[in-house]
């Protein structure tokens, strides 16, 4: 099975970029999270400490489509690391201000810079393997190991920060996803041999080629649902642990399900499908939304471990279908920008359904809040059946619909 990845992972520069890109994608998973940790522990409101990550959170998801559009026209080694440069002060700046106690206004103003200046690298990095990959099935294998990366990040970040805030200082976990967020971006920035070219796809006279948004909408629209589903379920989860007298279970709940969801990454890579992306994605998205369904039955730790760690296999695939479309029908020349449309209706998505779902919690319980994340996955499942490929070779000459 590991065959397809050696063979990705064998082109030229490949894993160097890949595993700079790794590093450099911590912070995603870790500064919201940092956030909450340190501002909780100096103001003693958890309160104050949503806001100010809700304000990270909602500045990133307003300017990702930017940053793709800066990297597809101004190339990965000029923006990313202008962008990661003022993330890092943005964020040192407001960790000086909830240390110094400075007024809270310029908490909120350096957490939205920080937000708004996170570079795109999961894009830019999908961007870089379509560019370097030819044949449709080695691509899907890449798209497919960048998911088990991203649920890597989602597995590790977390404990991480969590471990440096509450065990050494409320301000060592946000300090290391900063350090770990410039060193991994300059380092992915400055392999230029593997970078795709600036500004590919337009025309001589400056016009940029068009969006294909029958394409890309459907799929901003999964995500978002999606998204929805993603933060109710968290939320639910940490306050399921905490019903049952077992608070600090949360994140071994959520990193089985982030497995099962780096296991099924690992095996659609490997595979040689016979059925396109969209096909996938339909499935995967049902899939999704009945695995939320038995959640709020469940009164036992172990059996919500087990159905938790079943129910993430259809994340990894979903998203890898849904990525793998994007790449067949947006053009070259704005196929980062269109992988951020993605990234930010998750990320758009995240924030309402973990708001819902708190709120449910704190009228009905866990178990009711579970429904949340159900109706979240219905209906991306439902806005899977309108996203249809493009149906015409790919940039590479092969089929665009085979994988």
């Amino acid at each position: 099975m590991l065959d397809s990845y050696r063979r990705v992972l064998s082109r030229p520069g490949a894993l160097r970029f890949s595993s700079a890109a790794l590093v450099a994608r911590l912070p995603i998973s870790m500064v919201g999270l940092g956030i909450v940790l340190l501002v909780e522990e100096r103001t003693g409101s958890y309160g104050i400490a949503g806001t100010v990550s809700a304000v990270f959170v909602l500045a990133e998801a307003a300017f990702a489509v930017l940053h793709g559009r800066w990297v597809d026209h101004f190339g990965q080694f000029r923006v990313l690391p202008i962008a990661i440069s003022i993330f890092g002060a943005g964020l040192a700046l407001m960790m000086l201000a909830v240390e110094q106690d400075w007024p809270r206004a310029l908490t909120y103003v350096f957490a939205a810079v920080s937000g708004a200046a996170l570079p795109q690298v999961g894009a830019s990095v999908r961007t870089r393997w379509s560019h370097l990959l030819d044949e449709p099935g080695e691509k899907q294998t890449a798209f497919a190991l960048e998911a088990v990366l991203d649920e890597v990040v989602f597995v590790v970040g977390p404990v991480v920060v969590t471990l440096l805030a509450t065990s050494w200082h409320p301000v060592a976990g946000l300090t290391f996803a900063l350090v770990t967020g410039v060193l991994g971006t300059f380092a992915f920035a400055v392999q230029r041999g593997t970078e795709p070219p600036a500004g590919i796809g337009t025309t001589t006279d400056g016009v940029r080629p068009t969006m294909p948004w029958r394409i890309v909408l459907p799929l901003a629209l999964v995500c978002l649902t999606l998204g929805a589903l993603f933060g109710a379920a968290e939320v639910t989860t940490v306050a399921f642990a905490e019903e049952q007298g077992k608070r600090w279970l949360a994140g071994w709940l959520l990193a089985a399900w982030s497995f099962g969801s780096l296991v099924a990454g690992l095996v659609t890579g490997a595979v040689a499908w016979r059925s396109g992306p969209d096909v996938r994605l339909r499935w995967g998205s049902a899939a999704m939304a009945l695995a939320m369904a038995p959640l709020m039955f469940i009164h036992s730790i172990p059996l919500m471990a087990l159905v938790l760690l079943v129910g993430g296999m259809a994340i990894a695939p979903t998203m890898i279908g849904a990525m793998t479309m994007v790449e067949q029908g947006v053009p070259s020349g704005r196929l980062t920008e269109g992988m951020a449309i993605l990234h930010t209706g998750i990320v758009a998505g995240v924030a309402p359904g973990a708001a819902v779902a708190g709120y449910v919690v704190d009228h009905s319980g866990a178990s009711a809040a579970y429904a949340v994340a159900l109706v979240g996955g219905v209906l991306g499942a439902l806005a899977a059946q309108t996203a249809r490929p493009k149906r015409v070779a790919s940039r590479a000459g092969s089929p665009s619909l085979r994988a």
